[in-house]
């Protein structure tokens, strides 16, 4: 579990698309430098997100300067880690302790998809505004994440917890606003227009609607669900409205 606060940018040293050695596991394999910050109490098997994605720590140096992770087909397949390059920067934070300060809110470093940077946006004096485009759902990914998606929610970009701004539900975009603290300590800024992000949606959402729909899906027994029933009277109210807005 993390927080989306993240503590370093660390800077990928090398990449092996398959690593052979003991602690590559026969898969592709990612080391990352410039990680003291993270480093100090790393054993072997603990967690590590990189950009946002949980991943386990098979090996590091004395010094501990650099770690390194295995990274699996499916994890590159929902990723953007696969796009990474030598050199290039990459946000870090070490799993929660029991002491920690929850600054950001609740992230597990289970990526959902990823998404593209539409629009970068300066606000003065010293913010940037950055939409993103979420891709419509397809047979080989069918859950729309943008339902999980609400002005004001979290979700987690690259690793980092962020506010959302707006939601358009339409044009599948949503923004989130960067101050000039975190343009300074996360990768986010570096990134340009079309380039791919890694998206973790708030996970309450999920849980309340799981909770939801299996309240739904009670009273299998034909007598009418309470739940359902009330559910059914607010989203007749909204229809109502909306319609009596159009007129």
């Amino acid at each position: 579990m993390f927080t989306g606060i993240v503590e370093v940018m660390g800077t990928v040293a090398e990449i092996v698309p398959m690593d052979t050695t003991s602690t590559g596991g026969g898969g592709f394999s990612l080391t990352v430098g410039d990680a003291q910050v993270v480093l100090p109490d790393v054993n072997l098997g603990d967690s590590i997100a990189v950009n946002g994605v949980c991943l386990t720590v098979t090996a590091f140096d004395d010094a501990r300067t650099w770690f390194k992770v295995g990274i699996a087909p499916e994890t590159l397949r929902k990723t953007s880690l696969g796009d990474l390059k030598v050199n290039e920067k990459v946000n870090l934070e070490r799993a929660m302790s029991a002491s920690t300060r929850f600054g950001g809110h609740f992230v597990q470093g289970h990526v959902d998809t990823t998404v593209t940077i539409h629009t970068i946006t300066p606000d003065p004096p010293n913010s940037l505004l950055l939409k993103f485009h979420l891709a419509p759902p397809t047979p080989a990914n069918p859950i729309d994440h943008l339902r999980y998606i609400i002005p004001k929610g979290y979700v987690t970009l690259d690793g980092t917890s962020l506010t959302v701004v707006d939601v358009d539900y339409i044009q599948r975009t949503f923004s989130v606003m960067l101050i000039a603290y975190t343009q300074e300590h996360v990768v986010l800024p570096k990134k340009k227009v079309g380039e791919k992000v890694n998206l973790e949606v708030d996970q309450i959402g999920k849980y309340v609607e799981n909770v939801a729909v299996a309240m739904l899906n009670a009273g299998g027994d034909g007598r009418e669900n309470v739940f359902a029933g009330l559910i059914k009277k607010v989203v007749d109210e909204q229809l109502e409205k909306r319609e009596a807005e159009k007129k």
